[in-house]
């Protein structure tokens, strides 16, 4: 089994046909579990959240619409699974939990790219990282990561150490395992699962999310894994998977998790 559960459509449309080139990339590439994880920052419905300049000049969805593009391609058998990749902010928990209970989601991503006011993986931002101290970042980064799994909100972990994306990273080799290593272990004791993602490969870091040493500390402590591309052009749909599996049997995984409305299922990975 291949899952591909993190994709976009922002840079196209809310259509049915833009949709279907998603799903027919995904077909082809053999991925039998595909789901669409739109970023909730874009719904109206998300603005008691996350708002901030950036996101606010973003923010032109309505969930409405949404729910209805996938009842459309329901319809017409398309297999596709509904979600949405969540900005997990501190301090917000009342307001995303009623957020996600609203909507039948087979499975809801959170993933973290603000820190504070530092929008860590965005271009216009990167500049910052040099104003910023590195070890800094990364301890208010994984204390996150640590309240995330904590809040046992969210099914999948998006790009886990998406932190490293400009490739600042910390010189000092101990504090870094430390911030994996309890990482590891919040999630180890969430219902949260780890996306191995190809995304990195595509970024200026070049690297596969999560780093290796990082997803072996998940599997050693029983965290699941999911794999996707974070596609956000149809042609990205399971990009790279041959790296993605064989990080994944190399640190020791033989399964994977697949969602449907919020109930999971390990099965064998492809």
């Amino acid at each position: 089994m291949l899952t591909d559960y993190h994709n976009h459509l922002e840079r196209g449309t809310l259509t049915l046909d833009y949709l279907k080139q998603f799903t027919k990339v995904a077909q082809q590439k053999g991925i039998e579990e595909f789901g669409i994880s739109e970023h909730a920052y874009h719904f109206y419905q998300t603005k008691d959240i996350l708002s901030n300049p950036w996101v606010e000049e973003r923010r032109y969805y309505d969930m409405a619409k949404y729910y209805q593009l996938f009842q459309q391609a329901w319809n017409e058998n398309i297999n596709v699974k509904m979600s949405i990749e969540m900005d997990y902010t501190p301090g917000k928990h009342a307001e995303m939990k009623k957020f996600i209970d609203a909507y039948p989601f087979d499975y809801v991503i959170g993933s973290i790219h603000w820190v504070g006011d530092f929008g860590i993986d965005l271009a216009e931002f990167r500049k910052e990282w040099d104003r910023r101290d590195t070890n800094d970042v990364y301890t208010k980064y994984f204390d996150q990561v640590v309240t995330l799994a904590e809040s046992n909100m969210f099914d999948i972990i998006g790009h886990l150490d998406l932190v490293k994306i400009f490739k600042y990273v910390p010189k000092d080799e101990e504090f870094l395992l430390e911030q994996y290593e309890r990482a590891a272990s919040a999630l180890a004791n969430s219902k949260t699962c780890v996306e191995i993602s190809t995304a990195g490969l595509r970024k200026p870091v070049g690297e596969l999310y999560p780093d290796k040493r990082l997803l072996k500390m998940c599997h050693d402590k029983g965290v699941p894994i999911v794999l996707s591309s974070d596609a956000h052009v149809p042609e990205h749909v399971g990009a790279d998977y041959d790296q993605a599996v064989q990080l994944a049997k190399e640190v020791g995984y033989k399964t994977i998790m697949t969602f449907k409305r919020g109930e999971r299922r390990e099965v064998e990975l492809g």
